[in-house]
């Protein structure tokens, strides 16, 4: 510790211009030389700080200004995006409501033709039985005039003798042959 306070005690002491000598104290040489190497670095490495410090500024500008007109194309391709997206959606709009008015079309179009097929069906359903109807009458109306004609003919038959029957058919001929004669 005694050294330490003789080298400050020392450095107070220094011989004048006049002199030269070797300071053999490690302490006090060490402060001039660190002095020395401080102020050169400062001198000298000022500049190349500077300019490195300028550099990495120009960097972070240019990185600036590049996010800036990242960010502004960005936002335009963004603000598209949104105009284009309100009109698909507008255009969504418009084919779903289109879409629901021709499914309405369609269904009313379906109701109407499924309608006229029912009154179609139904009044051939009416023809049909109508004939049927007509056709059963005219199948019961032979069968009783066949009944009848036969009781008729047995009628006839058991009452009317053969002289009866010749006189009958000789009558019928004459009405025949009088119709026949008037043509």
């Amino acid at each position: 510790m005694k050294n330490v306070t003789h080298s400050f005690v020392f450095l107070a002491h220094w011989p004048f211009a006049g002199s030269f000598g070797f300071n053999t104290d490690i302490l006090a040489t060490n402060l001039i030389n660190l002095t020395v190497v401080v102020g050169v670095l400062i001198f000298f490495g000022k500049g190349v700080l500077k300019d490195l410090l300028d550099n990495r500024k120009q960097r972070i500008l240019s990185t600036i200004r590049n996010s800036e007109e990242l960010r502004r194309g960005t936002l335009e391709q963004l603000e598209k995006a949104r105009i284009r997206l309100q009109k698909v959606e507008l255009e969504a709009d418009e084919y779903r409501m289109n879409g629901y008015s021709e499914i309405e079309r369609e269904k009313e179009n379906l109701i109407k033709a499924t309608s006229s097929s029912l009154e179609q069906l139904e009044k051939s359903k009416n023809e049909t039985l109508y004939f049927e109807k007509q056709r059963a009458m005219n199948q019961v109306r032979q069968r009783v005039f066949q009944q009848a004609l036969q009781g008729a003919l047995g009628t006839l038959n058991s009452c009317l003798n053969t002289e009866l029957h010749f006189r009958t058919i000789r009558a019928n001929i004459g009405i025949l042959g009088a119709i026949e004669w008037k043509r």
